[in-house]
């Protein structure tokens, strides 16, 4: 007997016992809707550091080290306040932050020029590959006396350091990225008439445009390691010239401070740096 009439259908797992409606695994774990909250993102990142902060203080209370040794958070914000009333934190923070924003910027630059041209030509692979694969090995603090005998103990050879710093981090992501790329996707772009920087700027840059802001981030927070060795250079002002020149004055808490702010500043441009690459993923990835 035939029936109009539609009836839904439930799915079923056959088990020992029969046939049974199936249920969802409970994993216990939180949503991924959840997670992709900014506010609960955020609040869950902060637990850690709140802890932290809370364990510090809590081994400053029971002395359990020396002040010397290990310093209260009372007295690096005190320091801080010192050193603000002073007028010099502000010129510290700024004059670190403008040579890695300067060395970032040039550093990236080159490494992204370079290694598209390293990722699309296997002949300048060949010829400067190893070349540059050799510099990279090289201890960023031997660099520092061969910088001051050509460019003097100045601004530039500051720059300089942390601008190959960051250079390299960009220059391998995006020269391996675009040897990688679909050669499918590039021969028909090359079927639609598209060659040259046309193909590069239209196709295949954004074919590797994650892992560009992956180098790229990866470049920022190695700007402000190369800081700290780029401020060894005959520095008078610096988060890196306050870290050494506290260290030999025997002002630990003013060196927590130092640690703390490089901390807070390098997370919070990498931050910024994240939220350019969400628009630049949803724009051209």
């Amino acid at each position: 007997m035939s029936s109009n009439s539609q009836q839904t259908s439930v799915p079923v797992a056959v088990g020992p016992q029969g046939p049974s409606a199936a249920v969802p695994p409970v994993t216990g774990r939180p949503s991924a809707g959840a997670l992709s909250r900014t506010w609960v993102r955020v609040s869950l990142g902060l637990v850690v550091p709140v802890l932290l902060l809370a364990l510090w203080q809590l081994v400053s209370v029971l002395g359990l080290f020396s002040a010397v040794q290990l310093p209260s958070p009372g007295a690096v914000l005190t320091s801080a306040a010192d050193l603000m009333e002073r007028g010099e934190l502000g010129t510290h923070i700024a004059i670190s932050t403008q040579r890695v924003l300067t060395g970032f910027a040039l550093g990236a630059a080159l490494g992204l020029v370079l290694g598209a041209v390293l990722g699309l030509s296997k002949l300048a692979d060949v010829l400067l590959g190893p070349l540059f694969g050799a510099v990279r090995a090289v201890p960023s603090l031997a660099l520092v006396p061969l910088l001051i005998l050509w460019m003097g103990i100045g601004e530039d050879s500051k720059v300089t350091l942390i601008t190959i710093g960051a250079f390299f981090p960009v220059f391998t992501t995006v020269s391996l990225a675009l040897r990688h790329v679909d050669k499918n996707l590039v021969e028909a772009a090359r079927a639609f008439g598209l060659n040259g920087l046309k193909l590069l700027t239209t196709v295949q840059l954004p074919a590797v445009v994650p892992s560009v802001f992956s180098g790229l981030r990866l470049a920022l927070a190695q700007s402000w390691l190369f800081l700290v060795a780029a401020e060894l250079i005959a520095s008078s002002m610096g988060l890196g010239f306050l870290l050494t020149d506290s260290q030999n004055n025997g002002r630990t808490d003013r060196m927590f401070l130092a640690i703390v702010l490089l901390a807070v500043i390098g997370k919070t441009t990498d931050a910024l740096l994240g939220v350019a690459e969400k628009w630049a993923v949803k724009k051209w990835a």
